[in-house]
């Protein structure tokens, strides 16, 4: 035979399309030609496959061999076709047999002494396979991690060798069990605790709301009030993932290129990218789009200390993807869409010296340091909450730290299914429809709304969050419609339009 078909997976955004491999073996001058949009790294393999094949003692045919990887619109990048092109080889020349090769998708890079290694994007490929209801080849490190898809149909191998017995039968290869992975008290092996930080009940009343409802929130005060220490125990109250967000968050990683621990899959991801890092840096980018900070926070928490010493540049690039949840990033070969769902957690000092009545700036320099966030991007977080500096004796009652992550998480959790139960999305993702459907007012609380609304200047975004908010803290005390007390509540979470309001009249 001198002609066989072989399947693969590309690699674009988080979906692996298909991608057929045909090999042929023509007469003429030795020569091995690789078409189909093949990228240099793709065309590489010539080198790297026939030395393989060589030094696993197969047969190299000494004539001209063609390789067409379809569809040929496609962009193809990396040494995950190398595999399937040396299976590709060996079946057009009869070394071993074709008749079964459409059960199977291989991918892997090849090694020059036929060793199998890793590549990227092994979950997105693996899902793709097992709905084709094919056989998935690949290295056993990148089984391994794809096996929390839950698919019998996967095979690790670590040599084209093992890969060539098991299709001639001469040594099957077993297909990996999906892993035994526990689900119960995950967010408490290893994760910081409610009860660690001192004092600041405000703050944490704040965080089981965001918690909750998913809101995003800013915390404001000057250093060393426990900021990041509460943004670090997001993680440990909000809800595990369901199978689906979980598939989704390690596809993102997977086609990143990070590790993860399938033991933790389960768990929200929690990204702190430095204030240092640019707008690809957090969008994502390269010739080969690969997903930046905003996705791999994917269903987790972005967290983002000193606000305003971000780039406003950079941050005006989180606008977009906090309105629609995802991200689409376009370049001259191909366009890639990744995801981008994730709950905003900013902190930042009330002036540029760290204290706002410290005597040391001004009400035009505090407004100046302030104003590197962008109103729209103020906009889109829910909860604005003061940290103020702990009260004389706060330390001397540490012991008493007030409530657990896990206490806490529980009212998270109770209060997050009766917003699913409600309208299958948590508060903060209520669209305008359903926010007139769900977090109706009385009358008189309306119009107090209004007022508000108008003395702080707010937009009309604003007020919608605070309506959301609302609904937040009224699930979580069990209630059907929105108090007044639950709009008090609220509206005290908007630290940033007050101290912005004062600066503007002292100006």
């Amino acid at each position: 035979m001198s002609f066989a078909t072989v399947y693969s997976r590309a690699r674009v955004g988080i979906e692996a399309p298909l991608v057929t491999i045909e090999v042929h073996i023509s007469n003429g001058l030795p020569a091995f030609q690789i078409v189909g949009l093949a990228e240099a790294s793709v065309r590489e393999a010539r080198d790297r496959v026939r030395s393989a094949l060589i030094n696993s003692n197969f047969q190299f045919p000494q004539t001209r061999i063609t390789v067409n990887l379809a569809p040929a619109d496609l962009p193809k990048e990396g040494g995950r076709f190398d595999l399937p092109i040396a299976i590709g080889i060996l079946a057009a020349t009869g070394q071993i047999p074709a008749n079964r090769l459409h059960e199977y998708e291989f991918y892997g890079e090849l090694g020059l002494k036929g060793d199998l290694r890793s590549i990227i994007g092994e979950i997105p490929s693996t899902l793709a396979c097992a709905t084709a209801h094919r056989v998935a080849i690949m290295p056993t490190s990148n089984a391994q991690r794809a096996s929390i898809v839950g698919t019998q149909h996967l095979i690790g191998a670590d040599a084209l060798l093992q890969v060539f017995h098991h299709l001639t039968g001469q040594q099957q290869l077993t297909n990996l069990e999906p892993p035994l992975l526990s689900t119960s008290d995950l967010d408490e092996i290893n994760t910081p605790d409610l009860n660690d930080v001192i004092g600041q009940q405000t703050a944490k009343r704040a965080l089981e709301i965001a918690a909750a409802g998913q809101h995003n929130l800013v915390f404001l005060g000057p250093p060393g009030t426990g900021k990041s220490m509460l943004a670090q125990r997001l993680i440990g109250l909000l809800p595990e993932l369901s199978d689906r967000q979980a598939l989704e968050t390690s596809a993102i990683h997977s086609v990143s290129g990070k590790s993860f621990d399938p033991q933790n899959w389960r768990r929200r991801p929690f990204r702190s990218p430095h204030h240092t890092a640019s707008g690809v840096a957090l969008v994502g980018g390269g010739s080969v789009p690969k997903p930046g900070e905003i996705s791999l926070a994917h269903n987790g928490v972005l967290f983002l200390d000193e606000l305003p010493e971000f780039d406003r540049k950079v941050l005006d690039v989180l606008r977009e993807p906090l309105e629609t949840g995802q991200v689409s990033i376009s370049r001259a070969a191909q366009q890639a869409d990744f995801p981008a769902q994730f709950q905003l957690v900013a902190a930042l000092n009330p002036s540029p010296t760290g204290h706002h009545k410290d005597g040391r700036a001004s009400a035009e320099q505090i407004m100046k340091y302030l104003n590197k966030i962008s109103g729209p991007l103020l906009d889109r977080i829910d909860l604005q909450i003061d940290v103020p500096l702990l009260p004389p004796g706060a330390l001397s009652q540490e012991q008493q730290t007030g409530e657990s992550s896990k206490d806490v998480k529980s009212r998270v959790t109770r209060a997050r299914e009766r917003m699913l139960k409600r309208c299958n999305t948590p508060n903060a993702l209520l669209n305008n429809k359903q926010i007139k459907q769900f977090c109706t007012l009385s009358p008189d609380d309306h119009a107090f709304l209004e007022r508000t609304i108008h003395t702080l200047q707010m937009s009309i975004r604003a007020y919608h969050k605070i309506l959301k908010v609302a609904r937040t803290i009224a699930d979580l005390q069990g209630a059907d419609a929105i108090q007044r007390v639950h709009l008090a509540e609220a509206l005290s979470y908007r630290a940033m339009d007050r101290l912005l309001s004062s600066l503007t009249n002292a100006c």
